[in-house]
């Protein structure tokens, strides 16, 4: 039987841990691999260092952040996509862990790891283990879990595997929304997972898969200091929950048990992030409604 192509797409911007990140995805041991780098680099350091290596699929890009991570996703030709940014690595087993993890489990849209963060010098920072041990749940089940938590126990989207028909189902425009709420430019990727389990599972691997990068030095959405949407990682949070009533997806007895939480939240994060107050009164302007 022909294993089914996996396309690892790298969104890149970052040219200083590039090429470990593409030396990684090159070397994985699972057989049948398209690689698709879409590259807005403002200099020539990620496309020269692409040229070194015969079959890397290369796209110079001229959209930014989730613009170009969307065009690496939609430009991908395989069964399934395999996510990996530009300064993030991933264990030479992660593809073939993954397929077989999916193999004979139709259902199964979305495939997630165990995951270590690294520094800039590869040292080991914190093992991130949401769960003692492999197995498959619900998409709702994980949508609720995430959205009444307000977390994201799965990680980046280097973390992930997910198959490329339901991204196409989803469409460019929805797959970055939740209800009505657009998370582009800040929960972009826990907005990804709910719409990509909806109707379907997630199977999860115990085994440390991938290597997010924390390196405060550099030009990373993950670093408040460089990305001015960092806000909105935190504000979605609110907005995520009521859209998750609005979907049906909690009840109206969870998202009124939320208001304490919630409130936590913004009077933790007002004075820092112009967003939480914003969305805490679209919150508090869904629930009045409700309290009646």
């Amino acid at each position: 039987m022909a294993l089914p192509l996996v396309s690892i797409v790298i969104p890149s911007y970052k040219p200083g841990h590039f090429e470990q990140c593409l030396r990684s995805a090159i070397g994985q041991t699972y057989p049948n691999i398209e690689i698709l780098v879409s590259d807005n680099c403002p200099t020539e350091e990620i496309r020269d260092i692409c040229a070194r290596f015969p079959g890397v699929i290369y796209q110079r890009s001229s959209v930014i952040r989730a613009e170009n991570v969307l065009g690496a996703f939609y430009g991908a030709k395989g069964v399934f996509v395999k996510p990996l940014f530009d300064d993030d690595l991933l264990h030479p087993f992660c593809v073939e862990r993954m397929v077989a993890a999916v193999a004979g489990r139709d259902e199964v849209e979305l495939i997630f790891s165990a995951s270590q963060v690294i520094d800039s010098g590869n040292q080991r920072v914190e093992t991130r283990r949401p769960y003692e041990a492999s197995g498959m749940m619900s998409g709702r089940d994980l949508h609720r879990s995430m959205a009444l938590g307000m977390r994201n126990f799965i990680g980046e989207f280097s973390t992930i595997m997910f198959r490329r028909s339901k991204m196409w189902q989803i469409g460019w425009h929805n797959l970055f929304k939740v209800g009505t709420h657009d998370c582009t430019v800040g929960l972009a990727d826990v907005a990804a997972y709910f719409n990509l389990v909806e109707g379907a599972s997630a199977f999860y691997i115990d085994e440390e898969l991938s290597y997010f990068r924390r390196d405060q030095a550099l030009q990373s959405n993950s670093n408040p200091n460089s990305n001015p949407n960092f806000g909105y990682c935190f504000s979605d949070y609110i907005d995520i929950l009521y859209c998750s009533h609005q979907i049906g997806t909690i009840s109206t007895e969870e998202l009124l048990a939320t208001q304490e939480q919630v409130h936590a939240v913004y009077l933790s994060l007002r004075g820092v992030f112009d967003q939480i107050g914003r969305s805490y009164e679209r919150y508090l302007a869904y629930l009045k409604p409700l309290k009646g």
